[in-house]
């Protein structure tokens, strides 16, 4: 397998908007997934796996628990003398400079300049997957395109800046719409693209100089004439967060077997920081049903078609159903949930009910007291 010369930049904060309330205190990038995992995590293991060994994690707020996610990148094997993860921190407080990529990849312009790698790829955190970045190198060095988009063929997700394309025979982009035009199926974009370093930073200074910020409007879309974009088909399965409800069903699809066979191939393992966690402890009253429950957790309720996160505390005569249940949460005696989200170190007291639907969702914030 041929090793392609590139460096990856992720950008932690985008589409923080799309799900505010998960991403009040946090960053897109270091939102809980899984029972154990963190968003980004997919993105960064999929870079490694790709066989590179620089990542630039570009962020703009509320970026702390993602430092102590991510630490030295000992676990994805980036903590290195030489290469290896770098935080890129905002350089500036002006906030409608990072309305688009252009002023978040203007502040790293330094970082690009002392970079040997040719290739950059850039991708956000708002898509679960397991996607093969160097067959995506592959697909760009083949067509000698300008820019690489990564797509799918499906319903677009409802997000203001996502590029709607049409593709041609040879899957080069001859038409791009910013946004979500109807329901109908189309080819959008999952936020990774592929392309020269060189060609990138005379992109960006150019950019700013005229006052553009966003990089699919300003960029791809005034210039789709003259440059050579391409679109590539991500073959394995993605499942974009775009709203607090796609988040509660892309966690519950963890469920079925189909869909963790394709999430987390042998292939391309996903990594995370590991935790020393004992065993889960399920009391003499639990009953655990099609859930999956994180290390440090423990149960004597009733929990079915759950996602329950490390350091749980379900009591006895709980009763929890479609939840997810994210770190270090108390669920009291005699509680009932149903279609429930509980951040972080949230606590039900004993004997609440809760029920949300579905397509609604009941989201408990991170340290509250129910």
């Amino acid at each position: 397998m041929r090793n392609y010369n590139a460096l990856g930049l992720i950008f932690a904060n985008m589409h923080d908007e799309a799900i505010r309330d998960c991403t009040a205190v946090r960053s897109m990038g270091s939102l809980p997934f899984g029972g154990r995992y963190r968003l980004i995590d997919f993105v960064l293991s999929g870079m490694v796996n790709a066989g590179i060994t620089k990542v630039g994690v570009i962020t703009k707020s509320n970026y702390q628990s993602l430092m102590d996610h991510l630490g030295s990148g000992k676990a994805w094997d980036l903590s290195r003398k030489n290469e290896g993860l770098y935080f890129l921190p905002p350089r500036s407080s002006d906030d409608a400079m990072y309305q688009g990529r252009i002023g978040s990849l203007a502040d790293v312009i330094p970082f690009l300049n002392h970079s040997k790698e040719e290739l950059v790829i850039l991708s956000d955190c708002h898509v679960v997957s397991s996607m093969d970045y160097q067959a995506m190198l592959k697909a760009h060095v083949e067509s000698g395109a300008d820019v690489t988009v990564a797509c799918q063929h499906g319903v677009v997700p409802t997000l203001s800046d996502i590029p709607v394309m049409t593709l041609d025979a040879e899957k080069r982009v001859a038409d791009l719409l910013i946004g979500r035009i109807s329901e109908e199926e189309a080819y959008y974009g999952v936020g990774a693209y592929v392309m020269r370093k060189d060609w990138l930073l005379r992109t960006v200074t150019e950019a700013v100089a005229r006052n553009q910020l966003h990089f699919e409007r300003d960029v791809l879309q005034r210039r789709l004439g003259e440059l050579r974009i391409y679109g590539y088909e991500v073959p394995s399965l993605m499942m974009p967060i775009y709203s607090v409800e796609s988040y509660f069903k892309a966690n519950l699809a963890l469920l079925e077997n189909e869909v963790r066979e394709q999430l987390f191939p042998k292939s391309r393992p996903v990594y995370t920081k590991l935790k020393d966690c004992d065993p889960v402890q399920y009391g003499l009253h639990a009953q655990v049903t099609n859930s999956l429950v994180g290390d440090g957790a423990h149960v004597d309720g009733t929990v079915k078609n759950c996602i329950v996160f490390r350091g749980a505390n379900i009591s006895r005569h709980a009763t929890l159903e479609n939840c997810v249940i994210m770190q270090n949460v108390t669920v009291g005696d005699n509680c009932k949930l149903g279609n429930v989200i509980a951040d972080k170190n949230v606590v039900f007291r004993n004997g609440c009910r809760l029920q949300g639907s579905d397509s609604y969702p009941v989201y408990i914030a991170k340290n509250s007291i129910v």
